[in-house]
């Protein structure tokens, strides 16, 4: 192959990546409409419930080629189940040691598709300094032009169930507490300008 048809090649295969790469669009996740609640098993009668807001977050979809990639940060102080002590501690090192680790963080470059919707994201989320691989399933996901805003939300809620042990949060599992965690993840993001 001559110089002139391989540089021929290799701009067009250039110019192609860079095309993909345009139609990956940016969004900023929206604290007020962005929540992690959990529900654990307390003695085998009622769940507990708490939640969890988000300090920082950028999602990334690339429609057209069926990509994503998610970046989300927890602020752990922000625990709210409804009752101050409780409250408490859950932040303590019981339980998240939020003093000495006060966010959590979730992150994911596999984003899956069914049709133009998202319907699963494959991640790593790190509490107490340690990372295990979570799996989030779209119950509903959707964009639309916000009448707000003027510009595209994109966002949807999603579940994971998860061993709490995993992360080295065991207190109470001798005596109660459930070790299976439900977690159901409310997101919605805000078109980059």
């Amino acid at each position: 192959m001559s110089l002139k048809p391989l540089c021929s090649t290799l701009a067009a295969a250039l110019a192609l990546c860079g095309s993909a790469h345009a139609a990956s669009d940016s969004y900023q996740i929206d604290p007020t409409h962005t929540f992690v609640i959990y529900e654990i098993g307390h003695y085998g009668t009622t769940t507990n419930r708490g939640r969890f807001s988000t300090s920082d977050g950028k999602v990334e979809i690339d429609r057209s080629a069926h990509t994503g990639r998610v970046d989300i940060t927890l602020d752990i102080s922000s625990i709210d189940t409804g009752v101050d002590a409780l409250n408490k501690h859950i932040q303590s090192k019981d339980f998240f040691n939020a003093a000495r680790y006060p966010i959590g963080h979730f992150v994911s470059d596999q984003v899956l598709f069914n049709g133009e919707a998202v319907s699963e994201v494959q991640g790593q989320l790190t509490l107490l300094d340690q990372t295990h691989p979570v799996t989030l399933k779209a119950q509903r996901f959707n964009c639309y032009q916000s009448p707000m805003l003027k510009r595209e939300i994109c966002g949807g809620d999603f579940e994971a169930t998860i061993q709490r042990s995993d992360w080295g949060i065991t207190w109470g599992l001798g005596f109660g507490f459930e070790d299976k965690v439900h977690l159901l993840i409310q997101i919605e993001a805000v078109k980059s300008s």
